[in-house]
């Protein structure tokens, strides 16, 4: 079909764009939003903006940019054109998540509890391993059940310029986002319910039943039938505290911080009205590094001293596991196929994005030589810091990313430029072309779940390939459309 009306004069350029083919029209899955959008003015649309802002600023949905100032709260920008995604597209999705957060778990049970039969079979170094910032010996012995080590993962998805799908990156330790998923399809619903209406769209709203079910059935063993979950945060001045206090209440528990759990002959309980109430099992949004005082930083006041006692003695499950850092250690990324080949006897569903290691003397070599065409990134940051993008880069920027390489060659992984997709998205009154990516979460709870879509991030800045909120980026709505016969509408899902 045609553009017309909002996507008259729409670009989708020399990039893979999600909506609309290289020859100007709509792709099968988008003509039912094309024409829902093609009927309204960007008039109306700014107004539909302006209730979205109004319901976010109410509900609080917002996210913390620190390094201006002592940090600006702001609320967290949302585009009104959703992402699509056909059901058969995201069945190869889910099907390659839960390949790889099988394995990665496996990995992971094997390093901290199994006899590290990955490293004897020289599938990975341990030099590798255990130089990792991720890596933490203080989770030797400590066993999860049904080794959920990665309880809740993050997986970042992109696609190249021929469409297909690929793993950015691993987030395994307290992967951030979920909320925004969910208040986003809220949103959508209110600000553009007839538009959403014409779509069989899969359910979200379940996400914090599901959670709780997946951390209730890693509760220790001899634990309640009835165990007690809490959500632990560092804190109010936390910037992603609007999604810890949002899940607490979806699962209907107690938000906690370190000071509101005390640990007593290696049971950890909860300070209440009523006294102390034992505590089974705890959703941690605090790093490795700040959980124990008494094992690790011995200056944290947000932890609780002796928790790891508690879970060394089989009587708390902390999730996700202390020590997951290891597996989404951006160096340990380009082991993640050998790792599915090994433990699963599979070949991976979804492939990497090409990776050089560049505590190989050639192979860094060949990165210095073409840094200007590569990205370089260090292997422990997050959130889009420290990385450069070679082809925007200045030769000054570019001489001093060779000398930190050259000093920390184990610091860093460098990568092909990756022609991310595009998506049409609002930029004033009329729609232009933007890079996206997708970050779709994994629940290990009976079963491996999926939640159908994710978060959806855009790089607002034209041209950008940085999607972070704390690089400029917004998010979108992800619909993962029903198969055809699933028979069913979606409601507030």
């Amino acid at each position: 079909m045609g553009l017309t009306g909002l996507f008259e004069g729409y670009e989708p350029g020399q990039f893979f764009d999600e909506a609309v083919d290289g020859d100007g029209t709509a792709r099968p899955h988008y003509e039912a939003l094309v024409r829902g959008l093609e009927q309204m003015t960007p008039l109306e649309l700014n107004e539909r903006e302006r209730v979205r802002d109004a319901a976010f600023r109410s509900a609080g949905i917002t996210f913390t940019v620190y390094g201006e100032g002592e940090g600006i709260e702001r609320t967290f920008p949302m585009d009104l054109v959703p992402r699509v995604i056909p059901s058969d597209e995201w069945d190869h999705i889910e099907q390659g998540l839960i390949q790889r957060v099988t394995a990665l778990n496996r990995f992971l049970d094997d390093l901290y509890v199994g006899d590290r039969a990955v490293i004897k079979d020289g599938i990975i170094p341990k030099w590798l391993v255990t130089s990792s910032e991720g890596f933490s010996r203080q989770a030797f012995g400590i066993a999860v059940p049904h080794g959920a080590r990665c309880l809740v993962a993050g997986i970042d998805l992109i696609r190249d310029a021929e469409g297909t799908y690929r793993v950015l990156e691993d987030n395994l330790r307290n992967p951030s986002g979920v909320s925004y998923v969910l208040e986003n399809r809220a949103a959508m619903t209110r600000v553009l319910p007839n538009v959403f209406a014409n779509h069989l769209v899969r359910p979200v709203d379940h996400y914090g039943p599901a959670l709780l079910n997946a951390l209730r059935r890693v509760n220790p063993a001899g634990a309640d039938h009835d165990p007690t979950v809490v959500v632990l945060t560092p804190g109010v001045y936390n910037s992603a505290y609007f999604e810890h206090a949002f899940l607490a209440r979806q699962m209907g528990v107690e938000l906690v911080e370190g000071r509101d759990l005390v640990v007593d002959d290696h049971v950890v309980s909860m300070r209440t009205t009523h006294g102390l109430k034992r505590v089974d099992v705890i959703y941690r949004r605090i790093d490795d590094s700040f959980l124990d005082p008494v094992v690790f930083r011995s200056d944290s006041i947000l932890g609780i001293p002796g928790v790891m006692m508690a879970a060394r003695a089989g009587t708390v499950t902390i999730a996700n596991a202390v020590g997951n850092g290891v597996a989404d250690d951006k160096a340990v990324y380009a082991y993640v196929p050998d790792l599915i080949r090994y433990y699963l006897g599979t070949e991976p569903i979804l492939p990497n994005v090409p990776t050089y290691l560049l505590w190989d003397k050639e192979q860094r070599q060949h990165v210095i030589d073409r840094m200007d065409e590569l990205v370089v990134k260090p292997v422990a940051e997050s959130g889009g810091y420290g990385m450069l993008i070679g082809p925007a880069a200045t030769d000054g920027e570019i001489e001093a990313m060779r000398r930190r390489v050259e000093a920390d060659p184990r610091g860093y992984i460098a990568q092909e430029v990756v022609s991310l997709s595009r998506h049409p998205t609002l930029v004033d009154d009329h729609l232009e072309g933007r890079h996206i990516d997708l970050r779709p979460f994994v629940l290990c709870g009976d079963r491996v779940e999926v939640i159908p879509g994710g978060l959806t991030r855009v790089a607002l800045r034209k041209g950008s390939l940085v999607v972070n909120s704390s690089q400029g980026g917004g998010s979108k709505d992800t619909w993962v459309l029903a198969s055809p016969d699933a028979g069913r509408r979606a409601g507030t899902g």
